[in-house]
């Protein structure tokens, strides 16, 4: 004979549809009640809405709501308010933890910033009444009980814990910041490449969203930079020196506020992509995009997502990439190696653009000194300047001081005349510097 309760009661799809749709709706209506004007939108609230619509949205693609005529659209909408939510658990984020990034010129920053969270609430707002009207459509009771403003309490207090944790391993530490201000600046400089440094027209939005990037290519940025705060949070935030150190502390700004943007950004093109640009091609689907759209506007949400998400993104990494060149020079292992100049042909387009190449690869300030003259080895010009020098000098040896990273491949790279032959004709790099080929 079973114990008492090891057996769950079985229950039909309209219990259940009940249970899970009861604190998503009593989400709904706090949101559609509340006072926009009073700090009722925490981030307390949209972990609840999200947790609780994600439960909804589970339940009703277990039992095929995406394939059902009746109860699709009710499903869409709990889609909408977890992607919302999401979105709007992102911006609450950095506005809350913006003051303590210590970052410069923020203004223009923070006014998108509310721009933004008034959108994204006005879109909640909408979709949560769609919502309550469409659970009243299939019958689904709207419970009486009500969420109230104690309920979702923000995360500031007066009151923070001491800082009394100081793990000094100052070596290690080192060499950590090297990797993560590497790599810093190797996203900055892929993500500066994609040309969102000024404010686009809707027309220009559309010919790039989502045809030259999209969610896919959010989520790529957003793993790499969330590594690099795991990096840091793990290997440089653990010691009390980033209450000490301004730079380590701006930085650790830098990477998080660019980490929470990727968030917003990819939860709002997901939200286009999905429900408001390809739904497919049946009546169905096409009735309830537009239904969404008049919720919320996709010109908004483009908007959103590029004249603040994608143009924030850039201002944020190219304007860390000074601290983050700053802070690599101070940490990184500096040397020095002599080595041969390209035989026949010195310096000229070739081997000038390959050293140029190894020096921006990691980042550290590397210099090929001539006698007592010291040439920048990041640029192609420096390097060809040198080259004059020592061509009309007749000098044979030169020497580079640096980043011990780059001297060992550039030392690599003159031990094979510096990638040509004695005609100047280029020959196949050594497998450490396949890099160069890209």
């Amino acid at each position: 004979m079973q114990e008492p309760g090891t057996v769950q009661q079985k229950l039909g799809f309209a219990e259940k549809v009940q249970i899970f749709s009861e604190e998503f709706l009593k989400c709904c209506i706090y949101i559609c009640e509340t006072e926009s004007a009073r700090e009722t939108f925490t981030k307390r609230l949209y972990a609840k809405m999200v947790s609780s619509s994600k439960l909804l949205e589970d339940f009703l693609d277990n039992v095929g709501a995406k394939n059902n005529s009746n109860w699709y659209y009710y499903r869409e909408l709990v889609s909408s308010v977890r992607n919302l939510s999401l979105a709007s658990y992102s911006q609450k984020h950095i506005s809350n933890r913006l003051p303590f990034y210590d970052l410069p010129n923020t203004k223009g920053f923070e006014e998108g910033g509310y721009t933004t969270h008034r959108f994204l609430i006005t879109s909640l707002r909408r979709i949560s009444q769609n919502a309550l009207a469409e659970a009243r459509r299939l019958h689904i009771q709207v419970p009486d009980d009500r969420f109230v403003w104690d309920d979702f309490p923000g995360t500031a207090t007066e009151t923070p814990l001491e800082f009394d944790i100081d793990d000094e391993n100052l070596e290690e530490e080192k060499k950590n910041i090297v990797k993560i201000t590497t790599e810093f600046l190797r996203v900055a400089k892929e993500f500066e490449t994609l040309g969102f440094y000024e404010p686009y027209t809707l027309d220009q939005i559309k010919a790039i969203v989502p045809s030259s990037f999209n969610e896919q290519e959010a989520r790529r940025f957003e793993m790499v930079v969330h590594s690099l705060q795991s990096s840091f949070d793990t290997y440089v935030n653990r010691s009390g020196l980033r209450f000490r150190n301004i730079k380590l502390k701006r930085l650790r700004g830098y990477i998080s506020v660019v980490l929470h943007l990727l968030e917003l950004t990819r939860c709002l093109l997901h939200y286009y992509e999905r429900h408001l640009y390809e739904v497919g091609y049946k009546n169905i689907y096409k009735r309830v995009c537009d239904e969404l759209a008049k919720a919320v506007w996709p010109e908004h949400i483009l908007d959103r997502i590029m004249n603040y998400g994608l143009y924030y993104i850039w201002y944020f990494l190219v304007q860390g990439q000074d601290l983050a060149h700053e802070l690599l020079n101070e940490n990184m292992e500096q040397g020095s190696i002599v080595v041969g100049i390209p035989q026949n042909l010195g310096f000229h387009s070739r081997p000038s653009m390959l050293v140029a190449k190894i020096v921006q690869h990691y980042g550290g300030q590397v210099e090929l000194c001539v006698d007592s003259d010291r040439f920048d080895a990041s640029s192609v010009l420096d390097i060809q300047w040198a080259g004059g020098k020592v061509q009309k000098e007749n000098i044979k040896q030169v020497v580079f001081q640096g980043d011990v990273r780059a001297l060992r491949d550039i030392q690599i790279l003159a031990n094979v005349n510096y990638g040509e032959d004695s005609m100047g004709k280029g020959i196949p790099l050594p497998k450490e510097l396949s890099y160069l080929k890209q």
